[in-house]
């Protein structure tokens, strides 16, 4: 039997993953495997081929709507924590890519769709998008990482509102306190992800991929650490073909041409 596509990879320097569970691209087992397949792929891509990759979800309804419910008696049997802990590791994996991610965000992101989002580093919403995690309400929790990241994002006191009270927020609201970077109209979503991928696509593939693993990993140590850090990754910077084509593009007044080496 022909697999069913449940998630769309389509490579380039700014590369494209959908979810293709329509209508409401809900998080089922078969499409986290899927995922977890896509982002093996992206993970051996080389830092001059994928300089971006945006998240998207298929329709105009949902990035995601969460979890398949149907699929929440599996999770109590045998096997159920070994279950949990693939989802969760999908999500980790998602937020570990070496290449910046940017999740465009049509339509509703809840439950373990926003827990994908989460694992993003931007998140551009469409002004009709609703954002929250919802799980309380079905007397579960967010087990894909939204109890981590949401606080590192909208910080504790916001986080535990938002968990404890299972609120999904409206767009303009999601933006106010950080949740998502901006708040585009209704159907422009996908367009200015993409916009912004192009952008970072146009900077030095590696001191981009560098400057993302600094900053995620800057509230993770001390400040002393995180310094020596970033001097030994300057140091590997400055001796990259890419560094010595960024000064001299600079000095000769023309657009730099970075190959990620």
């Amino acid at each position: 039997m022909t697999e069913t596509e449940l998630i769309r990879l389509d490579l380039g320097r700014v590369a494209q993953l959908t979810l293709a569970n329509p209508p409401l691209n809900l998080v089922t087992r078969e499409l986290l495997e899927q995922l977890d397949r896509a982002l093996a792929t992206l993970e051996a891509a080389t830092a001059g081929d994928v300089r971006a990759v945006v998240l998207t979800g298929m329709g105009e309804r949902a990035f995601s709507a969460g979890s398949h419910v149907g699929e929440f008696e599996v999770q109590r049997g045998p096997g159920g924590r070994d279950r949990l802990a693939f989802e969760a590791g999908v999500s980790r994996r998602l937020a570990e890519l070496p290449m910046p991610t940017i999740a465009a965000i049509e339509g509703n992101a809840l439950g373990g769709g926003l827990e994908l989002a989460l694992g993003c580093d931007l998140r551009i919403a469409s002004e009709r998008a609703r954002l929250g995690l919802p799980e309380v309400r079905l007397a579960v929790i967010p087990g894909a990482g939204g109890s981590q990241r949401l606080p590192r994002i909208v910080g504790l006191a916001r986080a535990k509102e938002l968990i404890l009270t299972g609120r999904v927020l409206t767009a303009a609201e999601a933006e106010r306190i950080g949740l998502v970077h901006e708040v585009v109209p209704a159907g422009e979503a996908l367009a200015r992800a993409r916009a912004i991928g192009d952008e970072i696509a146009q900077r030095g593939p590696l001191a981009v991929r560098e400057a993302k693993r600094l900053v995620d990993t800057a509230l993770e140590g001390d400040l002393e650490a995180g310094l020596a850090a970033e001097l030994d990754a300057s140091e590997r910077i400055f001796a990259t073909d890419d560094m010595f084509e960024g000064a001299t593009a600079f000095l000769q007044k023309r657009d730099p041409d970075y190959h990620g080496r």
